[in-house]
């Protein structure tokens, strides 16, 4: 039996493409905030008629088009293919009213923040003063984006990362768990920051960096639609 939804106001029916680590976060997350989950999309047809943490796999990715009522997440992600929810969003072409935006009720969000559609913040995320996330960012628990941090379309926020106020992060680029970047540095559109680095200056576009401090180890197979390479 699926379990109900807090006794929070009933948000809209929701699936959320993907079943993977993340797309389960993801589904508890929407538990707490009160979203009727309708169940997950995902293109493993292993998977298809089968229950993930009591949640049921309705199908796969195109299914959302029969399902117009419903609100819909990405919730895909993969430091080898941190591409996957562009290549989602460009296959299923849905407008852009059909994206919730998710916040876990422990997440603190200032008031003057802004959140995309499509996002996602999970447990005991932070954004404070001035933040601006854009459109189907992955941000894992206990993440904390300071005053005026600016995170571009289909970045990847892995748990524990720390930004500094006025940092900038370009489209889809991937931070690692525990990564931590000095104020006012920025992360190249489809860049890999690896686990636990410290970032003290500007990672160039397509690239790969990790360490602490930081640095360059190779060009990242950044293309949209491509696999990026993981660290070793």
């Amino acid at each position: 039996m699926l379990r109900q939804p807090s006794k929070r106001a009933v948000r809209p029916e929701l699936v959320i493409v993907g079943a993977g680590g993340f797309g389960r976060e993801t589904a508890e997350a929407a538990y707490a905030a009160g979203w009727r989950l309708r169940g997950f999309l995902d293109d493993n047809p292993a998977l298809h008629g089968q229950r993930v943490d009591g949640v049921p796999v309705l199908g796969p990715a195109e299914l959302v088009h029969e399902l117009p009522r419903a609100k819909v997440l990405l919730c895909t992600v993969n430091p080898r293919v941190y591409t996957s929810r562009l290549d989602l969003a460009e296959r299923l072409a849905l407008p852009e009213r059909r994206y919730a935006t998710l916040v876990h009720p422990s997440a603190g969000v200032a008031a003057r923040a802004e959140l995309g559609p499509g996002t996602v913040l999970l447990a005991q995320t932070v954004v404070t003063a001035r933040a601006s996330v854009g459109a189907h960012v992955a941000v894992m628990p206990q993440t904390v984006l300071t005053h005026d941090v600016e995170v571009a379309e289909l970045a990847t926020l892995a748990s524990g990362v720390r930004l500094g106020g006025g940092c900038r992060l370009e489209r889809g680029c991937y931070l690692g768990a525990g990564a931590l970047l000095r104020e006012y540095t920025t992360v190249g559109r489809w860049s890999l920051v690896g686990m636990g680095s410290v970032v003290l200056h500007d990672v160039p576009p397509h690239e790969v960096w990790a360490g602490a401090p930081a640095r360059y180890l190779r060009a990242a197979v950044g293309a949209p639609g491509r696999a990026a390479p993981a660290l070793p």
